[in-house]
């Protein structure tokens, strides 16, 4: 009892500690050691926020935590995403849309690729409910396409944009969608986002009410920590990527990347324990609530923004989510996937790294 409580202060102690660093580093031109301790801090806050996120998870049991997980990095990348349009420059606005599209290869083809790949060299072939997978799956493609393909064939406004009461109906839209997949996965079918019963089920005993309080709280200092952070380092790495001649659209894939670390490396470890389930729900319900929360959220900012807000892919970006929708589709179909099914979701993302840099 001693030995876990003491685990449990070191735990709780490294938050307010990243909390403090991204504190002392906001608003300031951080260079050299500075860079290196935010750097720490970033890694240490990713590392953390993954613990607290299994305990938390443990506690309310499946699928309540892998929801909490994902809702919470959604909303605080949804305020990031508005605070870094204030900031910008007048103008067309594509942060959003980098941000959405980013966040949907990361999850659907780097965060499930890297499951299954490590799931399938674990335990040979890996087994999930068909029936709570197609339905994320169904909900997430009707959103991207909402966010994400609609706008480039609207008439009504120029360009790949929405107009006014197009965006309402797209965000309303999207954040019913959400709400009743809320609903199948946390009531009314609950059963079909539920882990399969595995022999590699190492959880133990379930944490008590005041360690998952503790956790919860921990988790979002994290989630705090983690973007408030990956923004300070942002300078440093819009500098490298003016440098390096590379498109201002890396610099969201970066952040991107840096911001789904947690749920990244929590979708891994269930995968590592045979728990695919888990990393499904993680990953493809995450790209759910980060389109189907963002929109709404960008359509009521649009009020007070001046910016014009584009929304609609590149032709090129385009065909990638449709392979990614067709391709995500056919590995889900099944019921089961092995590590083939993990490299072609890795390749896709490979392609999608590619092309950001090289267009």
């Amino acid at each position: 009892m001693l030995k876990a409580a003491r685990a449990l202060s070191w735990w709780a102690l490294i938050p307010p500690i990243c909390v403090i660093v991204l504190v002392a580093a906001w608003g300031h031109k951080v260079g050299g050691v500075g860079l290196l301790v935010v750097g720490i801090a970033l890694v240490a806050a990713v590392v953390v926020a993954v613990h607290h996120a299994e305990v938390v998870a443990h506690h309310v049991g499946e699928p309540f935590g892998t929801l909490i997980l994902a809702v919470a990095v959604t909303a605080i990348e949804v305020g990031l995403i508005i605070m870094l349009m204030t900031s910008a420059p007048p103008g067309p606005s594509t942060l959003a849309r980098d941000t959405v599209f980013a966040a949907f290869m990361i999850v659907c083809n780097g965060v499930v690729g890297l499951c299954l790949l490590v799931g399938g060299l674990r335990h040979r072939e890996v087994e999930f409910h068909v029936e709570g997978v197609t339905a994320t799956l169904a909900t997430l493609s009707t959103v991207a396409a909402l966010a994400l393909v609609l706008p480039s064939f609207t008439t009504s406004s120029p360009g790949p944009t929405y107009s006014g009461p197009q965006l309402a109906f797209a965000g309303t839209a999207s954040l019913v969608l959400y709400a009743a997949f809320v609903f199948v996965q946390t009531i009314r079918h609950r059963h079909y986002f539920l882990p399969l019963e595995t022999d590699g089920d190492d959880h133990g005993v379930p944490p008590g009410r005041k360690a998952a309080a503790v956790s919860l709280l921990m988790l979002l200092l994290c989630l705090v920590a983690v973007v408030g952070l990956a923004k300070v380092e942002s300078p440093a790495i819009e500098h490298v990527v003016a440098v390096a001649g590379a498109p201002r659209a890396v610099v969201g894939v970066v952040i991107a990347l840096l911001v789904l670390l947690p749920e990244t490396a929590a979708a891994v470890r269930a995968a590592a324990r045979n728990k695919i389930q888990t990393s499904f729900n993680l990953a493809l319900g995450s790209a759910v609530a980060s389109i189907g929360l963002t929109i709404p959220a960008i359509a009521v900012a649009s009020i007070w923004l001046k910016d014009t807000l584009v929304l609609g892919l590149t032709p090129k970006d385009m065909v990638l989510l449709v392979i990614t929708v067709v391709v995500t589709t056919l590995t889900v179909a099944p019921g089961r996937a092995t590590l083939m099914q993990g490299m072609v979701h890795l390749t896709l993302f490979g392609v999608f790294l590619f092309l950001s840099f090289v267009p």
